[in-house]
């Protein structure tokens, strides 16, 4: 198999893996993404490239609104756009859920909530701000917005500034306590699962939550109930990542959003035997009769960048929901963890140029940033290699 890596870089860490067989320069999605568009297409015409692997938001959200430009020359797993807005809303996804019999935090608009009488997390409605979605974006701009308030009992903020701040009319989620928070990924054929995986987060890149720094794979059948549960109601198609809080009330596995694309933490999955990419180009080739969807327990796998951005954020963030650990703690913790399970994302004793090449742009060269360490910096382009 031939992988390209489609990248804004030309030195992306990810570049130097053994696993990636040529870079191809591209515009940046924030730089235009109909020109990003353009360029994969372009790739995709080429008669040994025969699917695109999404690996970050804009890919999914392309990949599915130009499907046919992309059809005309490779098979692409994705959803059918009117499935995609249904994951990017979490308005339209907690419908969803209901309509399914999951359960799901209360999620409403904050300009339907007339005041906070429980705890509360105020967040963006969509995974992506784009013209189909929210008004002012011409096909070319879109928007990712990040941040999040915690809001208590009694708390009056300021609804205007949080507007602007997130561009659109946010969501209020309801708080749930939380027992353990989880992730479910799936590849679904027409609503038909091909694979599934699980993984417990042990660590966010912050303590009070975010996307996970250190997971180990698990399976419970509650867990793989409920995700199951609300894709197959869903019609699926394609990849999903859902990430779950249990409730420490009771007990139940609750859907907080959906991603359909590449995970952040593909690679602890792959680590526990989950090749959910190779599983993707299996499918996209009409070959998913290979599949095998079976991966080890209790892999653990860091991912270093996002540890140290664990280990700053005792520092400097807030929640009034979740107990700041000391820093010496902090520390003590980390450390502990990577003694006892050294399995890391990029340090790779079978792989180790990606690192190399990560600390070459710590001491050397420009500042590195988390999304210029990941894959899902460009879309993965899947071939047969051409004799």
């Amino acid at each position: 198999m031939y992988t390209i890596l489609a990248s804004e870089y030309d030195d992306t860490p990810v570049g130097s893996s053994r696993y990636c067989d040529e870079v191809v320069r591209v515009p940046a999605p924030r730089d235009g993404l109909v020109a990003y568009k353009d360029a994969l297409v372009e790739i995709a015409a080429r008669p040994d490239v025969k699917t695109i692997v999404p690996t970050r938001v804009e890919d999914g959200y392309v990949l599915s609104k130009y499907y046919d430009e992309f059809d005309e020359h490779v098979d692409v797993v994705v959803q059918p756009f009117e499935m995609l807005h249904e994951a990017h809303d979490r308005i339209r996804l907690f419908d969803a859920a209901q309509a399914a019999g999951v359960p799901m935090p209360r999620t409403r608009l904050l300009s339907d909530v007339e005041e906070f009488d429980t705890p509360a997390i105020i967040k963006a409605r969509f995974n992506v701000l784009v013209g189909e979605y929210v008004d002012g974006y011409d096909p070319s701009e879109y928007d990712i917005i990040k941040g999040i308030h915690h809001v208590q009992p009694g708390d009056v903020p300021d609804r205007d500034e949080i507007v602007r701040e997130m561009k659109h009319d946010p969501i209020v989620q309801e708080y749930v306590p939380s027992a353990g928070k989880y992730m479910f990924a799936a590849l679904y054929d027409h609503g038909v699962p091909v694979a599934t995986f699980q993984h417990r987060q042990i660590r966010g890149n912050s303590y009070t939550g975010g996307g996970g720094v250190y997971r180990s794979s698990v399976y419970i059948p509650e867990l793989e109930a409920v995700g199951r549960k609300l894709l197959d109601h869903m019609n699926w198609h394609g990849l999903a990542c859902i990430e779950y809080v249990k409730d420490a009330e009771t007990g139940e596995f609750k859907p907080i959003e959906l991603n359909p694309r590449i995970w952040q933490s593909m690679p602890s999955t792959v680590r526990a035997g989950a090749d959910f990419p190779y599983y993707y180009w299996l499918q996209a080739t009409g070959q998913k009769e290979r599949v095998e969807p079976r991966y080890e327990l209790g892999v653990g796998s860091h991912f270093l960048w996002g540890e140290l951005g664990y280990l700053a954020s005792v520092v400097k963030d807030e929640s009034p929901f979740v107990p700041r650990p000391s820093l010496p703690s902090a520390v003590r913790e980390v450390a502990s963890s990577i003694i006892s399970e050294p399995r890391f994302d990029i340090v790779r004793l079978d792989d180790p140029l990606p690192f190399v090449h990560f600390v070459f742009h710590v001491f050397f060269s420009k500042p590195v940033t988390p999304r210029l360490l990941s894959a899902a910096k460009g879309a993965m382009l899947r071939s047969r290699k051409v004799n």
